[in-house]
């Protein structure tokens, strides 16, 4: 069994990348896609819009009708019916005639101009015209605003409401997505309880598994707790079991470093493989990555900040991976807040709270509950660097 021979994180991330999981298809409903990343490249199957429409209220006209126009010599022409939005127009146009339509409706045959309402003078069954219109004056042409068969959205887009609008009005009630990943979340320990039981001496409530969980639903996977897993190998092992049937992936808080009540690595070996039992990092040093029936499954630290750390770091790649969302790594540069001492030959990724411009390192430690809540996300200290000085420019890999 692997036992905290400690690897660079380099060769754990080659190890989650070297994991045979593909990305899922899917097709779901429109009222579904909010969110979801396009598996699939979005042609437009039609015009829009699908006909000559008005743009206005006012009077369909011919425009070589109007050429002649003027105050002083006004045209006349005769209003022969009307079309409203939602119609079908089954008027023909002669020259010297023109008939009423409402903003959005089709054009009839033989038009190619509307002229606003306002800009005419209506005479029993006839509009006195004061000035010339020009062909698509108040007009908007079949196509102008997508025209059939131009590419509009690229797979690998992420779904907002901009985008199920488009689709909406390209006429698509479905669309292919990326499945969500499904994963399955153990916490551990003796000392662990659920939020709502009575917390006796000794006792903690469980925050990693909140955590790990909506952390998974966030990036947009679909998370399983299976609940708490006791300090012995068959409540361990059982909730592994259930969860590499069931799962895609588990993730395991806890029970890690190798302690005599640690048992996370010794019921993955006995289960599957563990190829990895410790990453040289600080925090976040006891993490293991194994494969129990060709399921990836990570035993993550149990201090909060730590576990949230190395769940951005190996985790969270994977399933953008598997969501197709891999670009979506959000990173911001900022100025530290003050100066910072690391240990030299330990590479270190340090919580830090982002305030305006700066990035306020949390000094408070792994195991601290606040560390986690009020760090916004982390920098790297690399192992050859001793002291970062105030000012100087980091960069913060955010949580979430």
């Amino acid at each position: 069994m692997a036992f905290l021979k400690v690897v660079p994180l380099e060769e754990a991330l080659r190890i989650v990348d070297s994991f045979n999981l593909k990305p899922r298809v899917e097709k779901i409903s429109i009222d579904e896609a909010l969110g979801r990343v396009l598996a699939e490249n979005i042609v437009s199957p039609i015009d829009v819009p699908p006909f000559d429409r008005a743009t206005v209220d006012g009077y369909a006209v011919r425009a070589q009708d109007t050429f002649m126009a003027s105050e002083s010599n006004p045209v006349e022409l005769k209003v022969i019916g009307e079309v409203q939005a939602g119609e079908e127009p089954r008027i023909k146009l002669a020259p010297g005639t023109a008939v009423y339509v409402s903003t959005g409706a089709p054009l009839p045959e033989g038009a190619d101009a509307v002229i606003q309402f306002e800009d005419v003078d209506r005479k029993d069954d006839a509009i006195i015209v004061y000035e010339p219109a020009y062909p698509s004056l108040g007009v908007m042409k079949a196509g102008a605003d997508i025209p059939r068969g131009k590419l509009v959205l690229e797979a690998g887009t992420r779904l907002g409401f901009k985008e199920t609008a488009l689709l909406s009005a390209l006429g698509f009630n479905t669309v292919k997505v990326y499945a969500k990943p499904k994963v399955a979340v153990i916490s551990t320990g003796n000392e662990i309880v659920p939020p709502g039981e009575e917390l006796r001496p000794g006792k903690i409530y469980d925050i990693n598994g909140r955590a790990i969980t909506d952390a998974v639903r966030e990036l947009g996977g679909e998370a399983v707790f299976l609940g708490i897993a006791r300090d012995d190998e068959k409540s361990l092992a059982d909730l592994v079991i259930k969860g590499v049937a069931e799962c895609d992936m588990v993730l395991i808080s806890g029970g890690a470093s190798g302690g005599r009540k640690d048992l996370t690595s010794s019921v993955i070996e006995k289960l599957g493989r563990v190829y990895i039992h410790g990453i040289a990092i600080q925090p976040g040093k006891p993490t293991i990555i194994g494969v129990v029936d060709g399921k990836p499954v990570f035993g993550l630290p149990g201090y909060p900040t730590s576990c949230l750390t190395n769940f951005t770091l190996l985790v969270a790649p994977l399933l953008r991976r598997l969501l197709g969302r891999e670009s979506e790594v959000r990173k911001v540069k900022k100025r530290l807040a003050h100066k910072v001492f690391s240990v030299k030959g330990r590479r270190q990724f340090l919580p830090v709270k982002i305030e305006g411009e700066k990035a306020v390192p949390i000094m408070k430690g792994s195991g601290a509950v606040t560390s986690f809540v009020e760090a916004s996300g982390f920098i790297e200290i690399p192992e050859t660097v001793e002291i970062l000085e105030a000012g100087e420019e980091v960069e913060v890999t955010l949580f979430g």
